[in-house]
């Protein structure tokens, strides 16, 4: 019997996958401690484990409390490593609960270890953060391998760049030689599920078709061709084609390094313009009218532009903030940005889904029986390749938090079948 521990447990996914790689094996395993402290991720676990205890923080547990074992799995917290995060890394105290997992390394001495982070993780701190990780395992006498892996290989609808590390006390296990293969988000979508009905749905669905809106953001702040306005749908009220041009020059132009220093502020991405500014790259003798038009309708904001404001803490670091610079001119500028509005974006089942993250997972949009509506928690669940059978009775909020934090199943069951080849056959 192969028996592990699951720290920083989640909703149980690499434990699943680990358990996956096993079976296929021929092999018997057996969970012998969990620890999780978020409650709906452990009212997942107890859902899909009943017969378990879970334990809460891993840092109050002492490790002759923890029972021995054969192999450790852990995606420790990753927010200090991650692009979404302030990357403050082992500055921050979630970065250093990397040190529990060595603690109890270090005191139970199992045979391996399979540990999953961000990608942020190889790079951060000019790559400086993982070599102490990896330093920090070699101490412990493990031969070490660690390998960036996208989901998107393994047979899963989403791109989702994790870095997978894995030791043992035998030999070095390069994490190469997967067997590929590749799904559409068509391929896992359910059909015939209720669609949205809201006004802002329905605003969308009267200027673009349901395929027109295939792989489009929403969002006011970017431009592309992949990318709607709210001027576009005119969900604040009609827009004219002449401000819908002026609002898209303004797009562009703010972004400008030359107004920064026009306005003597540091440059920031998105400023506001006045109108003698604005008057220098759209020509219209209407131009003051459209613009007060725009900020009467909400489009548009009259503010001051802000300057960066920088305050030493306690600890000696720097925290930099922005605050309006009353000296300055007011300007014109774009109001609202990425998740601002009801759908953040509408996904193509031709394609795969973008990395999901738990911020943004109740705004992504799927086509469905001619409209458009939210994933729902399965489609979800299958997204990352968990079974049908999972268990993951929670609301729709806690579950896309957890989602958006969850690990791929089929890529910890390929490096999971990796490390216990090595082990065991």
């Amino acid at each position: 019997m192969i028996t592990f521990i699951d720290l920083f447990a989640g909703i149980g996914g690499i434990r699943c996958g680990l358990e996956l790689a096993a079976e296929q094996l021929g092999l018997q395993t057996q969970c012998v401690f969990t620890s999780e402290i978020k409650p709906h991720a452990r009212k997942v676990l107890q859902q899909n484990h009943p017969e378990e205890e879970i334990a809460g923080d891993i840092t109050q547990v002492p490790s002759e409390a923890i029972p021995n074992f054969d192999i450790l799995l852990g995606g420790f917290p990753c927010q200090a490593f991650s692009s979404a995060g302030k990357r403050k890394g082992f500055a921050d105290t979630r970065g250093t609960l990397f040190f529990e997992v060595e603690r109890i390394l270090r005191d139970k001495q199992p045979k391996g270890f399979i540990l999953e982070n961000v990608e942020g993780l190889l790079n951060h701190d000019h790559g400086n953060t993982l070599r102490t990780i990896i330093s920090h395992l070699q101490d412990l006498d493990y031969k070490v391998s660690y390998r960036v892996l996208n989901s998107e290989q393994f047979g899963v609808a989403q791109e989702r760049k994790r870095i997978y590390i894995i030791g043992t006390k035998k030999q070095e296990i390069p994490l190469l030689g997967f067997d590929y293969s590749h799904v559409k988000l068509g391929d896992i979508l359910e059909t015939n599920q209720p669609v949205s009905q809201s006004p802002f749905v329905k605003a969308l669905l009267t200027k673009f078709t349901v395929e027109e809106l295939f792989g489009k953001s929403i969002k006011d702040k970017r431009g592309g061709n992949t990318n709607i306005h709210s001027w576009d749908i005119e969900t604040k009220g009609p827009v004219s084609d002449e401000q819908k041009q002026l609002l898209n020059e303004m797009l562009k132009e703010r972004r400008k390094r030359k107004w920064a220093e026009q306005i003597g502020i540091d440059w920031m991405d998105g400023m506001p313009l006045t109108e003698k500014q604005i008057a220098t790259f759209f020509k219209s003798e209407q131009l003051n009218q459209m613009l007060q038009d725009l900020v009467e309708k909400g489009y548009v904001k009259f503010e001051h532009p802000k300057k960066l404001v920088k305050t030493i803490n306690a600890d000696g670091s720097e925290t930099t903030t922005r605050v309006p610079d009353e000296t300055k001119p007011k300007g014109y500028n774009i109001v609202t940005g990425k998740l601002s509005f009801e759908v953040n974006k509408v996904l193509s089942p031709k394609e795969i889904a973008p990395t999901l993250v738990a911020t943004d997972m109740e705004k992504l949009y799927v086509p469905d029986n001619g409209g458009i509506r939210r994933l729902t928690l399965r489609e979800g669940l299958r997204l990352f390749g968990y079974p049908e059978t999972y268990k993951f009775d929670v609301t729709q909020k806690e579950g896309f938090d957890l989602l958006g934090n969850t690990v791929v199943i089929p890529v910890i069951k390929a490096v999971a079948s990796k490390l216990l080849k090595q082990l065991y056959l």
